[in-house]
């Protein structure tokens, strides 16, 4: 479609949108207004409804009492028109007498044993009727036998007389009666004249609200229906009522009280009902009832004197649905002129912007075809004329940009496949380099292609202190020394990232390629100058052969990486090459780290506690607590092979914690019962200490939690950790310390320690490293890095203790140069914490 028809269509439907919302504005404004009138309409009805229904009962009441006094003076003609004794009266006299005094019925009510029944009566169906079931009723004709005052609340009491309300008849449920009972002892029967229907209910045809909704609905339109509930029971139940083989409900207990429910919606309406009267507000709900769309409203009448009640109002939604219809329809016929006139003018405004579009058009598609440098003439001043200037100024510009673009894409497509640093292929060419290798040795049966993973030795240190300047140009020295090692043909070598390089060789045989590592290695081994420093660096590598070890790409890459790192274990600066022993090392360490994670997870790790002996006193100052773990597949770990995969794996801390957890609570319950306390000594890991902080509070929670004085506690770390963030350790020791901790060196001897780092910190006690006292023998020779530990732990003024005493002359050599406290397998292994109360606390 042409601009032209798009901007003539454009400002047409822009148009017809805006007639549209304007329309449906006033659709929803007529909505609103139709469904405000009706509540309105719903509000007036309601109340005169509601005013009728108050004003029926209260006339109601007075009738009530009216019809009571004719009742009573009925009954004092009864009585003196028969004798006293009900046996001379006959039921047909009673009929005549009824007839008479202009009443519906008589009946006589006589005791009989422990009821009341009707003995004589005009209606035959309260003869030998029983009231006993009756509740009130029965209490009130009790009340008048014995001459008593009525107590009951409802009806009407008068001297020797009482009237109950207006009821069903349970005597003959499909009559409304109004009776009147008297007695004055004069005669041995109750004398019980009444209204019957057409007496009772005239007066409610008369003045009640019928004739009021009735009127309603046949004169308002809209209106269906009228309905007065009785929220109480709706949608209940029936409250039966069964006496004398009758079974009726009560007036007072009737779901409807007036008007009709033929829109019966039960459910909602009950749910409805409910909901209006807990908060005081009508409802409305859109339902489609009796094959209608009625709206359906449910108005709360709560007066001061009386039960509350419900108006059900249902309107014919029709009506409105119907009206909001027409005055759509008016509108949109309406607004058709004025979407022809905007179509014509917006058919003359589009023509003349689209002609000089036209041939601008015309020349940006020489463009895109790659015509660049050509020039469209324009005298126009307007914005079509800027545009054919940008235009203009475009063409030129492309021309530029493609000669730069060719050119840049020839160095992208280099730095793809190419490292920035050193220029070498990088992971990527690598990697499409040795499948295509892998391919070509297929189908010209070359013997082999190897890959040799190298890696400079300790780069990060020496990254870290020359600085990363420096360790860039180092790299670039030691790519070079490689290449110039590498054959001219058939090797091939990239950089992988960092102070990684692989080689590819094809058709050299695994003799000729290892040769070629050790001359490179060899030859990257002599010193380094970088400005004016002297550096020293060797590389550790690792190789792999296709097809013997795989014929997969990565898995190859993979292998190679493995026995590279085979050669960094076994201290670097070696060539190693893959071999299955390694990948099942690795396995096995994965397995045992597998295992770890899953005795943590369930609890199964254990802690043992080897007890410190003060030797002079031979008495136990306290217990070191170790960790073990005795797994149901691997069988008891040692923590020389599980401790250092907890700590490469990140569990350190996890067992840690459950260290300090089990020996603070255990420590805690034996200090209670001894008679001298012990001290707890736990290991922390070096690598707790990077964040020195958190690990202060960790301490500190533990040893609340569990309720452990500080001062019995006792942190063992190696001297490998006072290497570690030393500024911010050296900070930590210092708050535990003043927290109350003592601090021990363990393993001391074995590990690099600045005596000017001794002076400094915070430390309380140097354990001598067993293998120091290992080596001491009977006659004390090899004593002298233990005599020289317990000298300068002696002029440094702090405590000393040895570990691994298994012999009575590693003990008796100790004590004479003043090591007293000590421990070993010569006083006890490390035993479980049940094992240590039976050797060292029960006793």
């Amino acid at each position: 479609m042409s601009i032209k028809k798009k901007l003539s269509v454009f400002f047409t439907l822009l148009v017809l949108c805006i007639l549209l919302a304007n329309n449906t504005l006033h659709y929803i404004r007529s909505k609103n207004r139709l469904i405000e009138f009706n509540k309105k309409e719903i509000t007036l009805v309601t109340e005169e409804i509601a005013y009728e229904v108050e004003n029926s009962k209260n006339s109601a009441s007075y009738m009530e009492n009216r019809m009571a006094q004719e009742l009573r003076t009925a009954s004092v003609a009864i009585q003196d028109s028969l004798p006293a004794d009900y046996h001379d009266v006959s039921n047909d006299q009673l009929k005549r007498l009824a007839k008479k005094l202009m009443i519906s019925h008589i009946t006589l009510l006589a005791p009989a044993g422990d009821d009341i029944i009707g003995v004589k009566s005009s209606d035959p169906k309260e003869i030998n009727m029983s009231t006993k079931e009756w509740g009130y009723w029965y209490t009130s004709f009790r009340q008048l036998l014995s001459q008593q005052t009525i107590t009951t609340k409802k009806g009407v009491t008068l001297p020797h007389f009482w009237s109950g309300p207006i009821e069903v008849a349970s005597s003959n449920p499909n009559h409304i009666d109004k009776w009147g009972y008297y007695y004055d002892g004069s005669t041995n029967y109750i004398i019980d004249p009444y209204f019957r229907d057409r007496h009772v209910l005239d007066f409610e045809k008369r003045f009640g609200p019928t004739n009021v909704m009735n009127r309603f609905t046949e004169n308002l339109e809209g209106v269906l229906e009228l309905t007065v509930f009785n929220p109480k029971n709706f949608g209940k139940r029936n409250q039966n009522v069964y006496l004398n083989g009758n079974k009726y409900i009560k007036i007072k207990d009737q779901p409807i009280w007036y008007g009709t429910y033929t829109y019966r919606n039960t459910e909602r309406d009950k749910k409805s009902i409910q909901e209006v009267l807990k908060t005081g507000k009508s409802q409305s709900y859109l339902a489609e009832i009796n094959h209608k769309k009625v709206l359906k409203t449910l108005v709360p009448i709560k007066e001061k004197n009386t039960p509350a009640y419900v108006i059900g109002v249902v309107y014919d939604y029709g009506l409105i649905e119907k009206e909001l219809q027409q005055e759509l329809i008016k509108h949109l016929l309406l607004s058709l002129p004025f979407i022809f006139i905007v179509l014509i003018i917006s058919f003359i405004f589009s023509t003349s912007i689209t002609r000089p579009i036209k041939h601008i058009m015309e020349h940006v598609n020489q463009i895109a075809k790659g015509n660049f440098g050509k020039v469209l003439n324009t005298r126009r001043k307007d914005e079509l004329g800027g545009l054919v200037a940008n235009i203009n100024h475009l063409s030129h510009f492309l021309k530029t940009y493609v000669d730069d673009l060719k050119k840049s894409q020839e160095e992208s497509e280099y730095h793809a496949y190419h490292d920035f640093l050193t220029g070498l292929p990088n992971r990527r060419y690598f990697k499409e380099e040795l499948n295509r290798r892998l391919i070509e040795s297929k189908e010209k049966s070359i013997r082999h292609v190897a890959v040799l993973f190298m890696d400079i030795d300790r780069f990060k240190d020496i990254n870290d202190t020359l600085g990363h300047s420096k360790g860039d140009q180092l790299i670039q020295l030691i790519a070079n020394r490689i290449k110039e090692c590498l054959p001219s043909a058939n090797s091939f070598l990239t950089r992988q990232g960092g102070d990684e390089f692989v080689i590819l060789f094809s058709d050299f045989t695994p003799e000729e390629v290892k040769g070629i590592t050790e001359k490179i290695m060899a030859y990257v081994q002599q010193p380094c100058y970088i400005d004016n420093d002297e550096v020293f660096v060797s590389i550790s590598s690792g190789l792999s052969f296709y097809p013997e070890h795989s014929t997969n790409l990565d898995t190859l890459i993979t292998y190679a990486d493995v026995a590279m790192y085979a050669s960094k274990r076994q201290g670097g600066s070696k060539v190693s090459i893959y071999h299955d022993s390694l990948n099942k090392k690795q396995a096995e360490k994965v397995h045992i780290e597998t295992r770890l994670r899953k005795a943590i997870q369930k609890g199964d790790i254990d802690v043992y506690y080897q007890p410190k002996i003060e030797a002079k006193r031979n008495v136990i100052t306290g217990v070191e607590a170790l960790v073990r773990w005795n797994d149901a597949e691997l069988g008891f770990v040692s923590p020389e092979a599980f401790i250092p995969i907890a700590e490469e794996g990140g569990l350190i801390q996890y067992l840690w914690e459950v260290v300090m957890k089990k020996a603070c609570s255990q420590v805690s319950e034996w200090n209670k019962v001894s008679d001298e306390k012990m001290t707890l000594a736990v290991n922390f890991s070096p690598r707790q200490f990077q964040d020195p902080v958190v690990l202060v509070n960790e301490i500190k929670h533990f040893l609340s939690l569990h309720r452990f004085d500080p001062a019995w506690f006792e942190m063992e770390i190696t001297e490998s950790t006072l290497l570690m963030n030393a500024e911010e350790t050296i900070k930590a020791l210092h708050l535990l310390k003043k927290y109350g901790i003592s601090i021990s060196i363990d393993d001391f001897g074995t590990g690099y320690s600045s005596l000017s780092y001794l002076k400094k910190l915070p430390i309380d006690c140097l354990k001598i490293d067993r293998s120091f006292i290992q080596d001491i023998q009977e006659d004390y020779s090899n004593s002298e890095i233990a005599q020289a530990i317990i000298s300068l732990s002696q002029s440094l003024k702090l405590e000393v203790i040895a570990e691994g005493v298994e012999e009575e002359y590693q003990k008796a050599f100790l004590m004479k140069n003043g090591c007293d406290h000590m421990q070993g397998y010569l006083f006890s292994k490390p035993l479980a914490a049940e094992d240590f109360e039976e050797a060292f606390l029960n006793s």
